[in-house]
C-alpha cells in the first residue's frame, strides 16, 4: 500500500470553499478502482489546517489519481485558496508479518 499525507495551511476566507472542494475531490478520488482511502480532515484548534489522508494500492494508483479530471480541478482551486505551499509525505504501510 501507498499513502499519502498532504497538510495545507488555507486563508481564513476560503475555508469552506476549501472544505468543499476537498469533498469533491475525496468523492471523484474514492471511485478510482486503486483508491482504498481518502480522508479530509480538518484541525480543530485551527480550522485553517488541513490534512488529506489518502490510501492506494500501490504508487502507480497515487500517480494515475494526479491524472484525473477531479484531481485537476481541485488543484486549480486549492492553489488560488493555500496561505502557503503544501507540504506532503509518502509513505509504505509496514504489515506486521514484515516486522522482524
Amino acid at each position: 500500500m501507498f499513502v499519502v499525507i498532504a497538510n495545507i495551511q488555507v486563508k481564513p476566507e476560503h475555508v469552506e470553499a476549501f472544505r468543499a472542494a476537498c469533498v469533491e475531490n475525496s468523492r471523484g478520488s474514492l471511485r478510482e478502482p486503486d483508491c482504498l482511502r481518502f480522508d479530509v480532515l480538518q484541525q480543530q484548534d485551527d480550522p485553517t489546517r488541513f490534512s488529506l489522508y489518502e490510501v492506494y494500492r500501490g504508487a502507480e494508483g497515487f500517480a494515475a489519481h494526479k491524472q484525473t479530471p477531479h484531481y485537476a480541478a481541485w488543484a486549480e482551486k486549492a492553489a488560488a485558496m493555500q496561505a502557503a505551499p503544501r507540504a506532503s509525505a509518502k509513505y509504505a504501510k509496514i504489515h506486521p508479518q514484515d516486522a522482524p
